[in-house]
C-alpha cells in the first residue's frame, strides 16, 4: 500500500471556504458540511479501521457518504457497495476485494449518539477506492480507482461554486459518486435520492431545497418528465450520462428547462468521464478525437470507442485476473459508434446486438427512431424469438400522458411509428411487433432493463 501523499476527501472538502452554510441531505435528515466530524460518526472512531480493507454496505446513501468521509486517508481500501448487491454475491465480492471488515448503517452514529473519540493519531494511507460495475447479471466486477482518478474529471464541467446538487443516481455508482465529489470538493451542497422514493416526490423535495444542478441517465430524465412534477424544479444545469442521449430527450429537456445549461457526458466505471457535450446535439463532434492530454485520448477501433485517461481505473480486482487496458493503455468501452457527417453517434453496446437472420441490430438505434414520434415517451427494443423463422425485432412503447389518454389512438400511433421505422431503417431492423406498455423497467444503475427473448 502506498504511503499517504495527498489530502483526503475530508480535507479537500473543508479546504473550501463557503459563503453560506453547506449541507448534505436525504429524505429524512439534513447535515451541515461544516463542521462535519465524519471520522467520529463511526462507532469506535476511524482509528480502528486504519490500514484495513473496508466494505461499505449501507441501506442509506447518507450513511455511505459519512463512511467515505471518515475512511478516506485512513483505510487502506474502501469498497463502495451498491444497494442492489445480493447477500449471495457478497461472499465472492469480499474475497475479490480482500475485505477485512464491513461497515453498515448500524456502525454510523446518528444525531443523538455519543461516539468514542480518537485519542491517538490515525495512520494515513493513500486509500484505494473500489467501485462495482452495473452488469445486468452475475457478480459485478470490482474496479480499482483512487481519489486522484475519481476527481480528475472535475476540472471540466460547469462552474459550480456554492451550487446545490442532486442526482437520480445512487452515489454508490460511478455516475452518482462523480456528482457527490463535485458537490463536496467544489464548495457545493448535495441532496440525495432514496431508493424507495417516487420520482415525483424526489422532484418536489429537491425543488424545495432550491437545487441548481441535477444529473441522471436519459431514462431517469424520461421518468421525471412523465412524473407530472418536472416543473417543480428550475435547474441552472442539467446533466445526462450513462446511456445514449437521443436528440429527442435533449429537445424535451430544452423545452422543459429553457433556462438550463444542458450537457451529456460519456463515462463508464472503468474509463471514467471521457468527454462532455454542451451544444444541444446528440452524439459527439469528431474533433473529440483530436483532444490531447491532460484531456482523455479517444480513438475508434473496430467500431468501438476506446479511452486512455488519467481518470481511468487502475485495474480489476479478483480472480481470474481480468485485463482492463490494451497494449497502448486504452480501455475498450464496448460502445459501438458510427460517424454521420462530422459527428459520432453511439449506436449501442457490442454485447447488446440482436442477431436477425445473421444481420446485426442495435436496439438503441431502433429506439431512437421510435422515440422521435411525439406520442412516444420511452421505448425498449428487444429480440423476440420465433421457433419458425428465428429472432425478430419487437418493441415496447410508453406513450406520453397526453396521447395515452386518447381511446383507440394507439392504432394510429403504431401505424405512424412503423412508417417512420420503414423510412429510416433497413428492413431487418423494423419491429414486427409494437406493444403499448404502462412502464419500462429501469435498473438500479438508471439504465433501461434490457428484455431478452
Amino acid at each position: 500500500m502506498q504511503p499517504y501523499n495527498r489530502r483526503s476527501l475530508q480535507e479537500l472538502m473543508l479546504a473550501f471556504e463557503p459563503v453560506s452554510e453547506r449541507f448534505i441531505a436525504d429524505a429524512t435528515l439534513r447535515l451541515s458540511l461544516r463542521p462535519l466530524d465524519a471520522a467520529n460518526r463511526l462507532h469506535g472512531g476511524a482509528a480502528s479501521f486504519a490500514g484495513r480493507n473496508v466494505l461499505i454496505r449501507t441501506r442509506g446513501q447518507l450513511a455511505a457518504v459519512l463512511a467515505l468521509l471518515a475512511l478516506d486517508g485512513v483505510a487502506a481500501r474502501i469498497l463502495l457497495c451498491p444497494p442492489d448487491v445480493t447477500d449471495e454475491q457478497i461472499h465472492r465480492i469480499m474475497q475479490d476485494g480482500e475485505t477485512d471488515i464491513i461497515v453498515t448503517d448500524a456502525d454510523i452514529c446518528d444525531e443523538n449518539s455519543t461516539p468514542a473519540r480518537q485519542v491517538a493519531a490515525t495512520p494515513r494511507f493513500d486509500t484505494e477506492w473500489v467501485l462495482f460495475t452495473s452488469g445486468t447479471s452475475g457478480v459485478p466486477k470490482l474496479v480499482l480507482h483512487s481519489l486522484t482518478s475519481l476527481t480528475a474529471p472535475l476540472r471540466d464541467g460547469p462552474s459550480a461554486d456554492h451550487a446545490v446538487w442532486a442526482t437520480f443516481y445512487d452515489i454508490r455508482r460511478y455516475g452518482g459518486l462523480q456528482i457527490l465529489l463535485r458537490a463536496l470538493i467544489g464548495g457545493g451542497s448535495m441532496v440525495l435520492s432514496d431508493v424507495d422514493e417516487p420520482v415525483a416526490s424526489f422532484l418536489i423535495r429537491i425543488g424545495k431545497a432550491a437545487v441548481t444542478h441535477v444529473s441522471g441517465t436519459p431514462s431517469h430524465w424520461l421518468r421525471a418528465l412523465m412524473s407530472g412534477a418536472a416543473a417543480k424544479i428550475t435547474p441552472a444545469y442539467v446533466r445526462l450520462s450513462g446511456e445514449m442521449a437521443s436528440q429527442d430527450i435533449l429537445d424535451r429537456l430544452r423545452q422543459t428547462y429553457p433556462q438550463a445549461r444542458i450537457g451529456h457526458a460519456f463515462a463508464s466505471t472503468e474509463a471514467g468521464v471521457a468527454f462532455s457535450v454542451y451544444d444541444g446535439r446528440a452524439g459527439f463532434p469528431a474533433t473529440v478525437l483530436s483532444a490531447v492530454p491532460p484531456r482523455p485520448t479517444i480513438r475508434i477501433e473496430g467500431g468501438t470507442l476506446r479511452v486512455r485517461s488519467g481518470a481511468a481505473a487502475a485495474r480489476y480486482l479478483g480472480t481470474p485476473p481480468r485485463g482492463l487496458v490494451d497494449a497502448d493503455g486504452f480501455i475498450d468501452t464496448g460502445d459501438m459508434v458510427e460517424l454521420q457527417d462530422d459527428r459520432y453517434h453511439v449506436i449501442g453496446r457490442r454485447e447488446g446486438v440482436v442477431n436477425v437472420g445473421g444481420l446485426k441490430v442495435h436496439p438503441e438505434e431502433v429506439e431512437e427512431v421510435i422515440n422521435r414520434h411525439p406520442g412516444v415517451l420511452m421505448s425498449r427494443v428487444w429480440g423476440r424469438h420465433s421457433p419458425i423463422i428465428g429472432t425478430l425485432i419487437a418493441a415496447d412503447v410508453v406513450l406520453t400522458p397526453r396521447h395515452d389518454g386518447v381511446v383507440g389512438d394507439f392504432a394510429g400511433i403504431r401505424a405512424e411509428i412503423m412508417a417512420a421505422c420503414r423510412a429510416a431503417l433497413a428492413p431487418h431492423k423494423v419491429p414486427v411487433r409494437l406493444t403499448k406498455v404502462a412502464e419500462i423497467p429501469v435498473m438500479a444503475s438508471g439504465k433501461i432493463e434490457r428484455r431478452r427473448a
